[in-house]
């Protein structure tokens, strides 16, 4: 985990149209923030540069004393329309204003109006159904469910193998890590987790081989025969490393799940509602999966999360018998509905697209500036993953990637800690509203860091 420096130290002011650094960083009036966080929260929380936040709008974030960073982060890629949008505060306010904040499972209208729009973008919306969460985590947890009681019904008990992937994510709850790909994360889990099987990632760079042929010899390997396997379960792209799978191998492993009556699913959490230069990124492989499973960007805001199925596949369970306490909740809802339509109004997909272009070309050539230590470039669209790897190897290497992402944060660029199985990896993802102008200034930031460190 990153460990972040908290002395104040002085640094070079900077004052342009979208960044602002005028105090020792991090601030001291900040430092008994943090110590009360230190008394009072599980340490567990911390580990994100230094900033207090006080205000964010569009993609950018204020703190109270006058600092302001352009947002690398959209809050862990939540942000997609944009911090503090007014439609979105208005949207909530209306609720507010109305006295509906909790509903359980009764119904309220614009539940019945997002859970089409969500079905809508569907691969065929009239054959699929939608089931609202609070988090990605329940949203993944569920369609486990899904495809495993899929397969006992319809199969019996020995099809409930779930294949997953090496080094993917998919949530911190039992099922979502047994999922997972990152074995430091299941050191607390004991017993379980015999019928989770996980492949190596065609990424083309840890993993060079990227053949169809790898999964199926890895199968092979540890003796799990396709008619046992219940569901394949990946992120669109890995968000360790914003890894994509090659086309081809996406649409091989489609065959074979269907081939099978395996259930595929396509965890979205992080790479729907046009980070990828899509509305959701599967769409870029052509494939038609049976469960979406989406969270984070699509209220730009608040606790949502769906599961976007096969009709068949979700029902499944009768009425009452899958529920969430805070399912459809109005608040999230209306920010949602919001969200999605200020995505749809203002073309954010396709300015994700666009801009996606301008950023791959740029990082490619700040690493080409630095070749032996920037060891890949992954881009689509408004996200990318740049590894950082030990001078002329392959090694990753963590602690470069955080002086880099420290020198990022005191010229005015704001990213989350270094990800990726070691924290190897610069995550880049701006909210899709950024302008050209704001992500030219910031990819100048990013290269004069990269330069400060690396030369």
């Amino acid at each position: 985990m990153a460990r972040y420096d908290l002395t104040p130290v002085a640094v070079t002011p900077v004052s342009t149209r979208y960044r602002t650094i005028q105090t020792k960083l991090p601030v001291p009036e900040s430092l008994p923030i943090f110590r009360a966080l230190e008394e009072s929260e599980s340490p567990s929380m911390m580990g994100q540069p230094p900033i207090v936040w006080h205000r964010a709008e569009g993609f950018q974030v204020w703190d109270r004393w006058g600092n302001k960073w352009i947002d690398w982060s959209s809050g862990v890629i939540i942000a997609n329309a944009g911090h503090g949008r007014p439609e979105i505060a208005a949207a909530l306010r209306e609720v507010v204003d109305r006295s509906l904040l909790t509903s359980y499972c009764f119904v309220h209208e614009q539940r019945a109006e997002l859970t089409k729009l969500l079905a809508s973008f569907a691969p065929d919306p009239a054959n699929y159904r939608v089931f609202l969460l609070s988090t990605g985590s329940e949203a993944v947890e569920n369609a486990i469910k899904l495809a495993r009681t899929w397969a006992l019904d319809k199969h019996g008990p020995h099809k409930r193998i779930i294949v997953s992937f090496e080094n993917a994510f998919h949530g911190r709850t039992l099922g979502a890590q047994l999922a997972g790909g990152m074995q430091q994360q299941k050191r607390w889990i004991v017993g379980e987790g015999s019928t989770f099987v996980q492949v190596p990632f065609p990424d083309g760079y840890y993993c060079q081989d990227i053949s169809f042929d790898l999964f199926l010899k890895t199968l092979r390997e540890k003796k799990v025969a396709p008619q046992d396997i219940a569901g394949m379960i990946t992120e669109s792209f890995q968000g360790a490393g914003v890894n994509l799978f090659p086309v081809d191998y996406a649409r091989r492993l489609e065959a074979f799940c269907r081939e099978h009556d395996i259930i595929s699913i396509y965890d979205e959490v992080q790479a729907g509602f046009g980070r990828s230069g899509k509305m959701f990124t599967y769409e870029h492989y052509g494939v038609k999966p049976d469960i979406i499973t989406c969270g984070k960007g699509i209220t730009s805001s608040l606790p949502l999360s769906a599961v976007i199925g096969r009709a068949d596949l979700m029902a499944q369970y009768p009425p009452g018998s899958m529920t969430s306490t805070h399912s459809a909740s109005p608040l999230p809802v209306a920010a949602a509905l919001a969200s999605i339509k200020l995505i749809q109004q203002e073309h954010l997909v396709e300015n994700s697209r666009v801009l996606g272009e301008l950023l791959e070309r740029e990082l490619l050539r700040i690493q080409a500036k630095h070749p032996d230590v920037i060891g890949c470039v992954h881009v689509k669209g408004l996200v990318a993953g740049v590894m950082i790897a030990k001078r002329g190897s392959r090694e990753p290497d963590p602690d470069t990637a955080l002086k880099i992402n420290v020198a990022c944060f005191k010229m005015g660029l704001l990213m989350t800690a270094p990800v990726g199985t070691y924290g190897e990896c610069h995550k880049v993802a701006p909210p899709l509203m950024i302008t050209e102008e704001a992500l030219r200034e910031s990819l100048q930031v990013y290269e004069e860091a990269c330069d400060q460190v690396l030369d």
